[in-house]
């Protein structure tokens, strides 16, 4: 029996992204912890070699949102802004050590306002 598993191309473009998006925060911010002491450069090769992961992942979470899924270009950029506060809290507050803020919550609001603008019809 085959029980070959086919996701929807909405769920293949969310799930490229926060996978992308993971990356792309270490890449951003992981050498801010870890890297402290070195040279920018130095840094700067290690987080260029992070986002290569990150971009393996964002290029075809981006074609199929588009190509297949029918997001519009708008849509993806308001869904990664979605997807990367969604991924950035909890690095800030785990891995970082950062306290919670409020400001968190108003954020994350304000980007359900932009959701709900980008995703509405009309």
């Amino acid at each position: 029996m085959n029980l070959h598993l086919t996701l929807p191309f909405s769920v293949q473009t969310v799930l490229l992204l926060i996978a992308s998006n993971v990356f792309m925060t270490f890449a951003w911010y992981g050498h801010l912890k870890n890297m402290a002491t070195s040279p920018w450069y130095f840094a700067a090769l290690a987080s260029w070699g992070i986002a290569l992961f990150e971009y393996l992942l964002q290029v075809p979470g981006n074609r199929i949102g588009f190509q297949q899924a029918g997001f519009t270009l708008a849509q993806l950029k308001i869904l990664q802004e979605v997807i990367t506060l969604s991924v950035f809290v909890p690095f800030a507050m785990v891995y970082m050590n950062e306290p919670f803020k409020l400001d968190y919550v108003w954020a994350g609001l304000c980007l359900v306002g932009a959701v709900y603008f980008i995703f509405r019809s009309g």
